[in-house]
């Protein structure tokens, strides 16, 4: 496990031009902390810092210790807006963890034993993916940084759902409660797509006064 933490400074100054300074003369992110039972605060982080620790895939779905001037607090990363066209993190937004209460997290889903998929290995198949995470709920204790998708068993046609992950004890996954509609798919396993002559030789034009032959 990986403990993460981020330094972080109030600020009362608000707004986007406000927030455009932040990031343009000060490389500073704009963020907000929310949640817990007490009023959102508005606060900036380094961009270094963030952007350093953003490189570890864990501390998206990780618990935080965020220091605001000096005072600590359990978070999770909430939401983050990017710059459509630049390597720029626009805003950030946090959420306060409280002991015993669950939390609802997007988790990374790890697909292991891939090269020795049964489809794969003894029928050619083609192993696909359709999540790459998943939305859990649980205690902040029991928050996983990733969970597994073992794809070795996995034969030619089969589809792993939701249903089938194997969840660590006291995560749930809560589509699952809502029926058997949003089971959805994880992975599959398929026959690869054959390309017919036809799909990659274009018709050739036809001479000039070349009639049709019908």
């Amino acid at each position: 496990m990986v403990d993460f933490s981020l330094n972080a400074n109030a600020r009362d100054d608000l707004g986007k031009g406000a927030s455009r300074r932040l990031r343009r003369n000060e490389n500073l992110v704009p963020a907000i902390v929310y949640g817990g039972n007490k009023e959102p605060q508005s606060i900036s982080i380094a961009a270094r810092e963030l952007n350093k620790a953003l490189e570890n895939e864990a501390f998206y779905s990780h618990v935080i210790k965020l220091s605001i001037d000096g005072k600590k607090q359990d978070v999770l990363l909430k939401a983050m807006q990017r710059h459509p066209a630049k390597p720029i993190i626009m805003h950030v937004d946090f959420l306060r963890v409280v002991a015993g209460h669950e939390v609802t997290v997007h988790v990374p889903l790890h697909f292991i034993n891939e090269d020795t998929c049964v489809g794969v290995k003894k029928s050619g198949g083609v192993i696909s993916h359709t999540m790459t995470d998943v939305e859990v709920t649980c205690l902040p204790k029991d928050l996983p940084e990733f969970i597994e998708v073992d794809m070795a068993g996995v034969d030619l046609g089969d589809i792993v759902h939701l249903s089938n992950l194997k969840l660590p004890k006291g995560v749930n996954v809560p589509a699952l409660a809502q029926g058997a509609d949003h089971d959805l798919p994880v992975a599959n396993v398929h026959a690869p797509r054959v390309v017919s002559e036809e799909d990659t030789t274009e018709s050739e034009p036809k001479a000039d006064g070349e009639e049709s032959a019908e």
